[in-house]
Parts: structure tokens; C-alpha cells; sequence
């Protein structure tokens, strides 16, 4: 059977198996019962208290009424913060000393789909071996304990004002002698969970502010705008005469940016230019950045010019924060803008990695097209096609042939990493060297070789 989680929670097409209101009931259900053992935090008596948030798709209401259902049916309470960015629910589950958050979105998808996520009353993301007792219970109810009754039933209630304390958060991350005072930032909120909350932080820090896309209407979340398509965003900071650009993503917890040029800084070229400040002023941790298999050869060349190293993890913010607590680190991040500052976050916060960049832009009196010329971007090629199945790459006698010739075309001169998404039915190919027309070519020699194995749909 395969697992309900996948990398970033449950995620699938809103209202089919298995993103149903009835998933999100047994969900609710198990997390109240399971952050429920004890009564609660530690110190702290009464009732477990669950925190919902969810970005601005149209199926959010139907999973917030479902999830709190199953949560107060449990005897747990709710507290309810509305469309809010991931990471400003992460934020408000420490802040309000809840016992685990959730978050109902599915980040970059279209807005047919969504998800369901959940943090630890630490801000942290669950680890698999906390999923895992989620999804016992959720798969065999007759595990769960007898459902509260008359007075013990949960409550649930609305704050009101999560936005505005989210945003006075984020902007005591910022020093109190910076302002930004005569700055021109344009902010792509891909019409999500950020819309509101993140034009207000720039334009509280003394920013001129152009709005892109902060309009949602419950189907236009990610609809060709925000970090996945940020051309748009380049074309009006260079119309617009802006210093830098923003793309956020449907729950802004990436960010891509770009400089006063147009021209794009994702999540690798900012890892590059806060880990040489950081360094450089003696901030950064464990003598280098965590990044994932798929972060560029460029990021890794750029650090070792300056002694430092980069750390790889499989895809998926949580593995690369996980290795962060484990090994001492804190700066790290993907290439699709997931950025985490450990010293500032629990989790990877889009707004905040710009507000970082926008710091050192301001300490050293550098534009950012000057700043991210640390980073030499290596040729990357990234292919994909839906598959029928999901055997273990290393089954496919097709495709590990293919690997094993891109392997020795490349030699230490380039990368190549096969794998399935966490969040669809897709096998990605990325392919990384020194000469782009060589790589897309086995690149494709790889999908060639799964269509050939039979798994490709």
C-alpha cells in the first residue's frame, strides 16, 4: 500500500482519494489524539490545542471544516488563523503554544489540488516516524480512542489578527537600523496565502511596493504567476525602475527572486550570496550551507572558493532542515526558492529569505546583480513524464544503463540524479555539465530508456 504522506504531507486532487473531506475528518481525528497524549504541551493543562491554516484555494474550505471536525471531535480545541503563508503557521503554533499546527495547502499545484501538512509545537515539520503514527490511525480507526461526548466535545475559534502578528514577526527579524526607505520592490504573491501580509510587511519596513497578483478569487493561486513563472515579475521591475523583484509561491514558503536588471536569483544564487555575507562576517554555522541532490554545481564551485561546503539531501525542505538541526548548520535551502535561516525560522519562509538578501544588499551598498555574481549558474538540464508506476529506479535495467553511460560521459565534470516527485506521479531526470546540448541529450537518452521499461504513461 503506499504511504498517505508523500514529502510535503498528504497532497493530491481536491475532493478524489486521497485529499477527501473524509481523509481530512481521520486526519484531524489522529493528530488531536496524538498531540493529545499527555494533555497537552508540557506545563501547560487543559486541552490540546490544534492550530488550522490554509492558503486561498477554493477547497480550503472544505478541508478546514472537515479537519477541525475531527479534531474537536477528539475533545482537542482548534484555533482557526485563515489564509496564512506556511511559515506564519508555523510561527503561530509556537506563538500561541499549540500542540501541533496544520496547514492546508498544496504549495506550487494548481488550484484543482490541495494538502494537508503539519507541524510539531516546536515550528518543526513531523519527522516520517511521526507521519507514520498519524497514518496507522488514519488507516485503522479502531486504534482510536473513544470519541469525546458532552462537555469534553472541542471548541473551535477564529484569531482574528494572525496576519498583522505574523508581520511584526517578520519584520523583527529585520535590524532596527535598517529601513527601507526608497526601495522599490515588486512582490508577486501568486495570488496565495502571502497576498495580504507580505505587501503590508515591505511597506511597514518604509518600502514603495508594486503589487503583482494579490488578487485571489479561490482558482487563480499559482495561475501562470508567482515562483514558478517569474519572467512576468522581471519585466515589471525593469518597467517599473524597482531595485528587486519577489515571487512567492501559492503558500510562500519559497521565493525567487530577481534583481534590477530582471534577471532571476532562485534559491540556489541566494544561498550563494547570504552564505558568502555570512561567512564573511563569521554568522554562518558548521563551515557551510545545506542544499539538495538537485542544488546547482555552480552553488557547490562557489562555496569551495571560499573553504566552505555544500551539503546535500534528498529533495524536500524538511530533509534539508532536518540535516541542518543534526549536523549544526543554519543556512540552507533549495533551488525552487524553499530557503531556511535556522537562527530566524523553522521552516522555509519567502518572505523572510527576501528580507535577508534586502539586509545585505543594505550592509553592503551592493545591488543584487552585483551581489550574485558569486554564483556561476552550471548548465542544468531537468526533464520529466508522468509514469504509470513508481518501482525503485534501481529495478530498471533500461534507465540505470542510461545513468551509468551519463555517468561516465560526465565524468567529474557534471551530475545526474534520477527520481520520482514526492507530490505526483512524475520521474524527474536533472541532468548537470559543463556543455548544455551533451546533457540534454542524456537527459533524454534516460526518459528514452523508462518509456522503455514500461513505466512512462
Amino acid at each position: 500500500m503506499e504511504r498517505l504522506f508523500g514529502t510535503d504531507g498528504v497532497r493530491g486532487a481536491a475532493n478524489t482519494p486521497p485529499m477527501t473531506p473524509e481523509t481530512a475528518l481521520a486526519l484531524g481525528r489522529a493528530v488531536a489524539t496524538i498531540f493529545g497524549e499527555g494533555g497537552g504541551a508540557p506545563g501547560r493543562k487543559g486541552r490540546p490545542r490544534i492550530l488550522i491554516g490554509k492558503d486561498t484555494r477554493v477547497s480550503g474550505y472544505l478541508f478546514e471544516t472537515a479537519l477541525a471536525s475531527g479534531v474537536c471531535s477528539m475533545g482537542a480545541d482548534v484555533l482557526l488563523v485563515g489564509p496564512l503563508p506556511t511559515p506564519g503557521i508555523a510561527y503561530m503554533t509556537v506563538s500561541m503554544r499549540a500542540d501541533a499546527g496544520a496547514v492546508i495547502s498544496a504549495s506550487h499545484n494548481p488550484f484543482e489540488d490541495n494538502g494537508i501538512k503539519f507541524f510539531g509545537r516546536d515550528g518543526f515539520k513531523l519527522p516520517d516516524a511521526m507521519e507514520d503514527r498519524v497514518e496507522a490511525l488514519v488507516r485503522d480507526p479502531g486504534l482510536l480512542p473513544p470519541p469525546a461526548t458532552g462537555r469534553a466535545v472541542g471548541k473551535a475559534w477564529r484569531i482574528e489578527d494572525a496576519a498583522g502578528r505574523y508581520c511584526v514577526a517578520l519584520k523583527s527579524q529585520v535590524p532596527r537600523d535598517l529601513r527601507l526607505d526608497g526601495l522599490r520592490v515588486v512582490l508577486d504573491c501568486a495570488n496565495g496565502a502571502a497576498y495580504r501580509v507580505a505587501p503590508m510587511v515591505f511597506r511597514e519596513l518604509g518600502a514603495t511596493v508594486i503589487e503583482m497578483h494579490c488578487e485571489p478569487d479561490g482558482t487563480n493561486i499559482n495561475d501562470q504567476c508567482g515562483a514558478l513563472y517569474p519572467v512576468e515579475m522581471g519585466r515589471v521591475v525593469v518597467e517599473e525602475g524597482a531595485d528587486l523583484g519577489l515571487a512567492l509561491d501559492g503558500d510562500a514558503d519559497r521565493a525567487i527572486l530577481c534583481d534590477a536588471r530582471g534577471q532571476v536569483v532562485d534559491g540556489d544564487g541566494v544561498l550563494a550570496v547570504c552564505g558568502a555575507w555570512m561567512h564573511e562576517r563569521g554568522l554562518l554555522r558548521g563551515g557551510g550551507v545545506v542544499g539538495t541532490l538537485m542544488s546547482n554545481l555552480g552553488l557547490e564551485r562557489a562555496l569551495e572558493r571560499r573553504g566552505l561546503r555544500l551539503v546535500r539531501t534528498d529533495v524536500g525542505d524538511r530533509y534539508v532542515v532536518e540535516a541542518m538541526l543534526r549536523d549544526g548548520y543554519n543556512l540552507g535551502g533549495e533551488q525552487s526558492g524553499h530557503l531556511v535561516f535556522l537562527d530566524h525560522a523553522t521552516t522555509g519562509d519567502g518572505i523572510l529569505s527576501c528580507l535577508k538578501v534586502l539586509e545585505v544588499m543594505l550592509r553592503t551598498e551592493r545591488p543584487l546583480a552585483d551581489l550574485a555574481s558569486v554564483f556561476q549558474r552550471c548548465p542544468q538540464v531537468l526533464v520529466s513524464a508522468r509514469v504509470l508506476s513508481r518501482p525503485p529506479i534501481e529495478s530498471l535495467t533500461r534507465v540505470q544503463a542510461a545513468i551509468r553511460h551519463a555517468e561516465s560521459v560526465l565524468g567529474r565534470e557534471g551530475r545526474i540524479n534520477v527520481r520520482y516527485s514526492g507530490t505526483s506521479a512524475v520521474i524527474r531526470v536533472m541532468v548537470e555539465g559543463d556543455d548544455e546540448a551533451r546533457i540534454r541529450a542524456l537527459a533524454e537518452e534516460v526518459l528514452a530508456a523508462a518509456a522503455a521499461d514500461g513505466i512512462l504513461a
